[in-house]
């Protein structure tokens, strides 16, 4: 399995990309003591994680999926996780990371490889392009979570907050797309929403739900996901950003240089992979050879005689 996504990262004006220097610059706030409701300060630069993991595939239903009860249905669980993360290296260098991991645990292309994104155009075009140019064969999924937080925005459209009937309503939807019929979803949203004559700004939701299933519907083959076994969320790549970001990236008053948020970013990846040991000896073997052998290589060492 690979899985990727992103978390931003407050910098230091100096350390933003270009794109979010200049709207940094521009950028005024209506208060001068707080951010209003919508308001960014824009001075976060996006990190992006990438996972690789293994496991056994688990064959499930989408009614196991959607169960609603205290007996937790059977899933497949990951083991031996690889995590990377980079505030410097765009994404498409992050993907080759990945794929580079994930060739050398199969170098001979006879596993099974599959791919979990939150739906970023730009990521799967790159995984599209990582894995002709090496020759593999990558299913891409959407994450389901992501998709039914859709579902949940298109159901305000057509009920009241905390409305027990949108639950019902998010169910049925969410157990259709899980049994293939995305498209069909996506027409029957539409047209609720005309027959009900809503207008512009309360259909909005309605309306973005079904364009977002309508172009990912390619990538909602979650029959077949179910049916092999795979994964359909992205819970590992979710969990990276925490632990790995956020829990330490994004602490209060935090405001981070390029250089000291990549070393920091790497130095969790290597410890969260459990090759911590491995590389603080190599990092002090490397230390003892410049600081003492490359320094003293040719000096002269005086002799007695």
């Amino acid at each position: 399995m690979l899985t990727f996504d992103g978390k931003g990262i407050v910098m230091r004006p100096d350390a933003l990309r270009p794109a979010t220097k200049a709207a940094a610059r521009t950028s005024s706030s209506k208060l001068a003591t707080r951010l209003s409701k919508g308001e960014k300060r824009n001075r976060k630069r996006m990190a992006t994680v990438g996972a690789v993991y293994d496991l056994t595939p688990v064959s499930r239903t989408a009614a196991d999926v959607l169960a609603n009860s205290d007996t937790p249905t059977p899933a497949p669980k990951a083991t031996n996780k690889w995590l990377t993360a980079s505030v410097v290296q765009d994404t498409t260098a992050v993907l080759s990371t990945v794929f580079d991991q994930a060739q050398r645990r199969d170098p001979t292309n006879s596993r099974t490889w599959v791919a979990l994104v939150d739906g970023n155009n730009h990521q799967i075009d790159r995984i599209h392009a990582e894995a002709k140019q090496r020759g593999v064969t990558v299913p891409v999924l959407i994450d389901f979570i992501h998709v039914l937080e859709y579902v949940w925005r298109a159901a305000w459209s057509f009920y009241r907050e905390g409305d027990p009937d949108a639950e019902t309503w998010v169910h049925d939807k969410a157990l259709a797309i899980l049994n293939g019929k995305a498209s069909t979803v996506a027409a029957a949203i539409r047209r609720k929403a005309t027959r009900r004559n809503l207008p512009t700004d309360r259909r909005a939701g309605a309306d973005r739900c079904a364009d977002y299933l309508l172009n990912k519907c390619g990538y909602l083959d979650y029959p077949t996901a179910l049916n092999n076994g795979w994964p359909i969320a992205t819970g590992i790549i979710e969990g990276a950003c925490r632990h790995i970001v956020k829990d330490r990236m994004d602490i209060t008053g935090a405001r981070w240089g390029l250089d000291g948020a990549e070393a920091i970013l790497k130095l969790r990846a290597v410890h969260a992979n459990g090759d911590f040991d491995d590389y603080w000896a190599h990092h002090t073997a490397q230390e003892q050879r410049r600081i003492h052998q490359a320094r003293y290589a040719n000096a002269v060492i005086p002799r007695a005689a």
